[in-house]
């Protein structure tokens, strides 16, 4: 095996491990909202009130598939809709305080397991994971997650996954 493959294969198994953190991190409220729905969760927690045709852009899905699960984010009370004060034809998309809370949640109970996992590392081995991980985040053009002292959740990452793993018609 070279070492792309063994480095492809140490990635995928990491995947896999990251997989079921963030599982685990949504089983609380699966009940409530669905994978692709914590997603766009999210990405209104870190852009802010958004237009709906910006969100199914930037979930890579279609409009009327973000409309769906929009509605259906109103309807338990995880988001609502307001007019854009720029454009009054426009509506903008936005988090409920409820909607912000769970995804505090859910991102404070991922950040604590990966943090016991980590826990359990050597300092040498958490250095070179550091280093291993930024260099692959960078040549995947992901960028960084704010800080634990920052006040913003951070991006999970999924669009892509959301999208293909889910298709176009999950909500």
């Amino acid at each position: 095996m070279d070492d792309v493959d063994a480095v492809t294969q140490a990635v995928l198994t990491a995947s896999r491990l990251l997989v079921a953190v963030s599982a685990r991190s949504l089983a609380e409220v699966e009940e409530r909202v669905t994978v692709p729905q914590f997603r766009m969760l999210v990405v209104l927690s870190t852009r802010g009130a958004t237009k709906l045709v910006a969100l199914a852009d930037l979930l890579q899905v279609a409009p009327s598939t973000a409309m769906r699960m929009v509605d259906r984010l109103i309807a338990a009370g995880l988001a609502d809709r307001r007019p854009n004060p720029d454009n009054r034809r426009e509506t903008l998309l936005q988090l409920t305080e409820e909607g912000r809370r769970i995804v505090e949640d859910v991102t404070a109970r991922r950040r604590a397991e990966i943090a016991a996992i980590v826990e359990r590392l050597r300092p040498t081995e958490r250095l070179a994971l550091i280093e291993a991980l930024n260099a692959f985040n960078q040549a995947g053009a992901e960028p960084a997650v704010p800080t634990v002292d920052d006040s913003q959740p951070h991006p999970l990452g999924w669009v892509a996954d959301v999208a293909v793993t889910h298709g176009p018609d999950s909500s």
